[in-house]
């Protein structure tokens, strides 16, 4: 469960709806995570699909689960209604980080492969990078802290860009945050990112 908490902190939202009725919401454009996330939660809920009409024309996939119970249980983690400038690191303890770490990077995280020619070589350098975008300062710089007091990470560099703050790693601690967020085969995870790492590193 570190693992959708980590998801919802990223990518979900609650809703109390006229009637009083409480909903987790959870979207993605990866069908594939939703399904098993609602695993997870053991339902057999139908998952929504619709085609937004603004920016990004990717359809998406929405998980509602109705339980005042865990709505409730989520406020006193930290995630609230219109959390996305306002979310805090959830007190999570260090056996599942990894876990949470993992949901919240397939939320709003990302990892890209680049290329890029230097003045000082001949032949085109190979990097790979990986980050997590949110409007909340406050949790990336609680992530940021988190992994460096773990013994995880070595740098990391905090900026604010594009309406949004942005925690961002190069090389050498993008493969530290592989190895420690990918624990196991079996861990649940968006295999569209974790294929990445495994592309770079592997070869």
């Amino acid at each position: 469960m570190a693992y959708v908490l980590g998801f919802i902190a990223a990518d979900g939202s609650l809703i109390k709806n006229k009637r009083g009725a409480y909903f987790i919401d959870i979207q993605s454009i990866d069908k594939e995570i939703i399904y098993k996330i609602r695993d997870v939660f053991k339902s057999d809920i139908k998952i929504g699909e619709y085609q937004p009409k603004y920016e990004n024309p990717n359809k998406r996939y929405r998980l509602q689960i109705g339980s005042k119970e865990i709505f409730k249980d989520l406020l006193r983690l930290g995630i609230t209604p219109q959390k996305s400038k306002t979310i805090k690191l959830p007190n999570i303890p260090d056996k599942y980080f990894s876990h949470f770490l993992r949901g919240y990077f397939d939320g709003d995280g990302s990892v890209n492969i680049c290329t890029y020619k230097r003045k000082d070589r001949k032949k085109p350098a190979t990097v790979i990078n990986c980050g997590f975008v949110s409007g909340s300062k406050d949790i990336l710089e609680k992530i940021k802290n988190k992994l460096a007091k773990i013994n995880i990470i070595k740098g990391g560099t905090l900026y604010f860009h594009d309406r949004g703050y942005r925690l961002w790693f190069s090389i050498n601690d993008s493969w530290r945050l592989y190895k420690f967020m990918y624990n196991t085969s079996n861990d649940l995870s968006l295999n569209r990112k974790k294929e990445i790492f495994e592309k770079y590193f592997k070869k």
